[in-house]
């Protein structure tokens, strides 16, 4: 590695390194201070004016927390999604720049380990539709109809919309502890794709519904990054559309109003096991549930805050009706990105990363991390056993 120029231009790896230091938020003044540099000269390397010496890029590799390979091979594949969320209007906030971070650092990772395996990921998208003048809820809901359409779904409830994300659509999908105010990432890039992030910190009936608002940027504002705060209220368009196309998604009009009519047949009055049992079924919250039957004229407006105002409905109450296996599923899980765990795995196995790396690349503890590992030997040698017995 003494002649860098074999690698990249001088133009190409300043680039790359610009968008390192940016994405690690160090600033051109401490970059050139770890690399024992004036910040003139770091100046000039980022435009390409100057060629980087070898000890040099590997002083800035460390500060800037990459390797140095990453930075020099050519088919390399750069993520630099922070830059573009600090782009945003609202992301003067600690807690969404770590989030954004943390997206930037787990595709960076998933990236990596494809390029170390030699596999190219391949994606299924839909065209991107386009926001059109008019009312952007009706808009939503035919655009929602048509994907589950494209998808095959029919009218039923999304099992697991984070697998379908991942398997069916392509989309690189992660779920990792965020500050509670984030619900979600959306960031999507011409050489890597889409790209979600969701806060595993929330329940799973919230995250799912975050889950929708993020494949309805993906659907009709799929260049423009998003950070997805439930509890803001933003009056945009593209909000309005993302979340309208969410409910449109995950609980289908038709559907609901079979499934309405089937469970209420015989009753005189809309009650919570009602609720609870339809959001059970559609797998999303029950104020989400209500708030579409709402929606759709199956109930008056402002039935959500009645409950609200008279005890609203609780835990207790879905457990007295599920049953703990079935109230199980609205609890706080870990989902985890199944192919970047996968590719982990494969790389770690050919001794292509170390059990430490790992841990880094997916950002999870070591304990975790050894859990995951024995889970994985433990499959394979199931999977042994019963060939074995086959035969």
């Amino acid at each position: 590695m003494s002649k860098l120029s074999q690698y990249l231009s001088p133009l190409a790896l300043g680039e790359r390194l610009k968008v390192a230091r940016e994405t690690a938020n160090v600033t051109q003044d401490a970059g050139a201070k770890a690399a024992g540099l004036a910040r003139t000269t770091l100046v000039a390397i980022e435009k390409g004016q100057r060629a980087a010496r070898v000890d040099e890029l590997q002083a800035l590799s460390r500060c800037y927390g990459v390797s140095v390979n990453s930075l020099l091979r050519r088919e390399a594949v750069h993520v630099d999604l922070v830059p573009r969320f600090r782009s945003l209007p609202e992301t003067g906030d600690v807690g969404i720049d770590q989030a954004a971070r943390m997206l930037n650092d787990l595709v960076r990772a998933e990236v990596e380990l494809e390029n170390i395996l030699g596999i190219q990921r391949t994606h299924n998208y839909p065209p991107e539709k386009t926001i059109l003048p008019g009312d952007v809820r009706t808009q939503a809901e035919h655009d929602a109809q048509s994907l589950r359409t494209w998808l095959g779904l029919g009218e039923g409830p999304v099992q697991n919309l984070f697998a379908l994300m991942e398997l069916q659509l392509g989309v690189r999908f992660y779920s990792r502890k965020l500050d509670p105010k984030v619900s979600g990432l959306f960031a999507y890039d011409d050489a890597i794709g889409a790209c979600i992030l969701i806060n595993s910190c929330h329940r799973k009936d919230r995250r799912t519904q975050t889950g929708g608002h993020e494949l309805g940027h993906f659907t009709a504002t799929r260049r423009q990054p998003e950070i997805y705060q439930d509890e803001r209220h933003d009056n945009s368009r593209e909000e309005r559309y993302a979340n309208a196309f969410g409910r449109a998604f995950l609980t289908p009009a038709r559907a609901v109003m079979e499934k309405f009519k089937e469970l209420t047949t015989g009753s005189s009055h809309l009650t919570r096991r009602h609720i609870i049992l339809l959001a059970n079924f559609f797998s999303v919250s029950r104020q989400a549930l209500v708030m579409r039957l709402e929606e759709l004229g199956l109930t008056k407006k402002g039935t959500w805050e009645w409950f609200k105002d008279n005890g609203g409905i609780t835990d207790e109450q879905a457990l007295q009706v599920l049953g703990p296996t079935a109230a199980d599923k609205s609890t706080i899980d870990t989902d985890q990105s199944s192919r970047l765990f996968l590719l982990a795995i494969d790389a770690w196995k050919k001794s292509l990363i170390s059990e430490g790396q790992m841990s880094e690349m997916l950002k999870l503890g070591r304990v975790q991390v050894r859990e995951l590992i024995d889970e994985a030997a433990a499959e394979e040698d199931e999977v042994d056993d019963l060939f074995k017995l086959s035969h």
